[in-house]
Parts: C-alpha cells; structure tokens; sequence
C-alpha cells in the first residue's frame, strides 16, 4: 500500500527542450518547452509551459501559549485585488528565504521586522509547494513561541512598501476564522490546522522546555 506514495516517474523522465526568461520583474517568469514520460507508456509530445520562479519562503505561526493567542499580519495583496470582501489578508508573519540562509534564522527575522516580536522558540511544521502547476516556490511553515501581551503596531520595511498591522487573534476564534473563511490563504490555513492537531502536544513541549 505504502508503495503508491512513491512516484513512478523522476527527472530522468523529463526532457527540458528549451528554456528562456520570459519576464524579470517583481517575479521571474520563465518558458519551457518540455516532455515527459507518459502513465500509458511512451513519451508526450513537446509542450510549452510558463513558470513563475520564486526563491523558497517561509511563515511562521506566532502563537503564545499562556494566553492562548495568536500573532498574525494583516497588509495589502495584490492577489486579492478582485476579492469581493478586502484585498487586506490576515495571515502569519512571512519571508523569503536568500541563498545559503537558514529557514529557521529567517523565520525568527521576518518575525522581529513583521511584528515587532522574536519567537524564543521555534518548531518546524513542514514544507509544501505553494502552486506547483504554475510555480516552483517551496515555504517552509514554523510554530514559533512568543509573548502576545506585546504585540501590536504598524511594521514592516518601507523599502519593501510593507505596511503591516498586528493582529493579536484569541485560540477560538482563529480556529471559527478559517472555518468561516475570514482566514482564506493556504498557509496561515496549514498552519492553524496543524496547530488544531497538535495543540496539546505542543503545549506539553513548551512547558518543559521554558
């Protein structure tokens, strides 16, 4: 049963006939002409796919224990320009990850340069690929313990036009948020359910590591 978990295919299935940049802006964009094995057997024919080329990114989820609250970041998104309720998102404090940076390192920074706050600990949740039909952009989700009674304010870097509001959010209603779909993002969706699972678990670690 385990066995269907594994691909049947790998890079070597894959023939990247030519690649060139398409776009160098705020995001690369990138055209590929390429094949690739089929299920049926034999080989498709060449195709031409466009990929959006991301560095790896990284959110953490800053929750305080004691108080049962969660640390989030509301700001404006692009993305959500035609969404009809507000293209304000609340969602976890998050970065980009540079070339030969720790994850968890930069976790902890975009949590000082996002909310003011630095998570004391942190616990890795787990990494996925954010929209792999059109992208290569991997994230890498945290847990990070902080104090919540200190968070508040407006962050961010202006050289990143980052306008972020603070939003300290109680258990329960970070929980009924994604439920009624006032939290709508994969990420800060992942990481809340992940914390909903492990919640006891969670609390037990920190306790005896505080």
């Amino acid at each position: 049963m385990g066995n269907n978990l594994h691909p049947k295919f790998g890079h070597e299935h894959v023939k990247v006939l030519s690649r060139k940049p398409l776009h160098a802006g705020y995001i690369r964009v990138d055209e590929l002409i390429l094949r690739h094995r089929l299920f049926a057997g034999g080989d498709s024919e060449p195709f031409r796919r466009e990929l959006i080329v991301r560095p790896r990114g990284v959110g953490v989820l800053l929750y305080d224990p004691e108080r049962r609250e969660a640390v989030l970041a509301r700001q404006f998104r692009v993305g959500m320009i035609d969404e009809p309720r507000s293209p304000w998102m609340l969602e976890l404090v998050a970065g980009m990850v540079d070339e030969n940076e720790d994850p968890t390192e930069v976790a902890r920074r975009e949590s000082r340069e996002e909310s003011g706050i630095e998570p004391v600990q942190v616990v890795r949740i787990c990494d996925y690929y954010n929209s792999p039909g059109v992208g290569n952009e991997r994230i890498s989700l945290f847990c990070g313990r902080v104090d919540s009674s200190t968070a508040a304010g407006i962050h961010g870097l202006d050289e990143e036009n980052e306008d972020i509001e603070v939003v300290v959010v109680p258990y329960d209603d970070l929980v009924a948020a994604v439920e009624d779909g006032r939290i709508n993002n994969a990420m800060t969706i992942i990481a809340i359910q992940w914390l909903q699972l492990h919640h006891d678990e969670l609390h037990r670690l920190w306790a005896r590591t505080a």
